[in-house]
């Protein structure tokens, strides 16, 4: 089987996740995208960060109706702060039989050169590239990586836990069975 696992606080999980995800399945090999809930973004802080639980059932509950979508708890059991290649390597052990590529947004191109063992990533998975809003296109300067064109969707994650701070509506840019769990259990307020 492929898959293309797509690596992200989800804090929360929203309509440009499940967009992108969808057309890059879509428009790829792929045969399923998993959702990989990373605990800690070794490049992020994670003063706003939900519980990587509470997260991982927002991702759930997001994609429950698509057969090709999986959540993955992957890291939450690996030291932290969790690195790509690691939790790469380890899927790799324990799914022998599947064949990883790495899904990532456009921008993330410019510092790919700085993840921890980014030959290894290219060489051994290789990379699925999205697009994603900016003032042009980056240029692709290494092997193994398919540039696909995916809808550009500029929803931030920040802006919804502002919007829900400040007690107003996010609805549309969250599904509506997260924006539920958001509601019940009192997120971002």
């Amino acid at each position: 089987m492929r898959v293309g696992l797509f690596f992200g606080s989800f804090n929360p999980i929203h309509m440009g996740h499940l967009i992108v995800a969808q057309a890059v399945r879509e428009m790829t090999d792929l045969d399923e995208v998993w959702f990989v809930v990373s605990p800690q973004n070794p490049f992020k802080k994670n003063k706003t960060l939900l519980h990587e639980f509470d997260r991982l059932d927002m991702v759930k509950a997001a994609i429950e109706d698509n057969y090709n979508f999986r959540a993955s708890d992957i890291e939450f059991n690996m030291p932290r702060p969790s690195y790509t290649i690691d939790t790469l390597v380890y899927l790799k052990e324990k799914h022998p039989q599947h064949h990883f590529k790495l899904l990532i947004g456009e921008d993330n191109l410019v510092s790919f050169h700085k993840w921890k063992n980014y030959k290894s990533i290219l060489s051994d998975y290789g990379l699925i590239v999205y697009p994603r809003p900016h003032n042009g296109r980056i240029e692709q300067v290494f092997d193994n990586v398919l540039q696909v064109d995916a809808p550009k969707i500029d929803i931030s994650a920040t802006l919804i836990r502002k919007l829900i701070k400040e007690g107003k509506s996010p609805k549309y840019l969250l599904p509506e069975k997260v924006l539920d769990l958001v509601k019940s259990r009192k997120y971002y307020i």
